[in-house]
């Protein structure tokens, strides 16, 4: 199971969808994603020469850490499509059309999380609903606990975390300039949340 950095138990899920697990009884925690330290990148290979990295900005969500029973535990995550950042501008606006995103018509991508699975002390992979377009889909990510303790800027307790998954964006009905562009997209999150009274 998770341990912390204070060795005490403990888990997680994220994403996105986040999970965990304890060993000491208590109630469930819920945690906000802290936006100001999250980053969501995307990665799809262009033509075959370069791994092309992007950004998702505007990204908010939710935990609920059940230390006693990482079943229990669920996580959700929103990103505004509207600030995909890519570093430049023209392309920025391409993938908000209707050829990518379509961010007119939906604006917002969305993670639920639906299962957890502990595969060490630090470790999970979290299943949940993905939704592009409009489209659901499956994903299932591998998440690592990056740190646990109280943040000394402010004293309230802080869950990191890093995610990556392979999305196929064909599932979703992205299929511009596939194969060209790949299919297959890796996503790449790391984010704190922070815990509420």
């Amino acid at each position: 199971m998770f341990t912390s950095l204070k060795k005490a138990g403990f888990a997680l899920a994220i994403v996105a969808g986040l999970s965990g697990a304890a060993v000491c009884a208590q109630a469930a925690e819920t945690y906000k994603l802290d936006p100001s330290h999250t980053s969501v990148i995307f990665v799809v290979n262009h033509l075959g020469f370069s791994n092309f990295q992007g950004r998702f900005g505007g990204a908010t969500g939710d935990l609920t850490l059940d230390r006693e029973n990482p079943a229990a535990s669920s996580a959700s995550i929103s990103i505004d499509l509207a600030q995909i950042d890519s570093g430049v501008e023209a392309l920025d606006n391409h993938m908000k059309s209707a050829d990518f995103f379509d961010v007119a018509n939906h604006p917002t991508a969305t993670f639920k999380s639906t299962s957890v699975e502990l595969t060490g002390e630090t470790t999970a992979t979290i299943t949940g609903d993905l939704t592009i377009l409009g489209q659901t889909k499956p994903v299932v990510f591998d998440v690592t606990l990056t740190g646990e303790g109280d943040n000394p800027m402010s004293s309230t307790h802080t869950l990191g975390f890093a995610a990556t998954a392979t999305v196929t964006r064909s599932e979703f009905g992205m299929t511009y300039l596939v194969p060209a562009v790949s299919d297959d997209v890796e996503l790449q999150i790391s984010t704190e949340f922070l815990q509420q009274k």
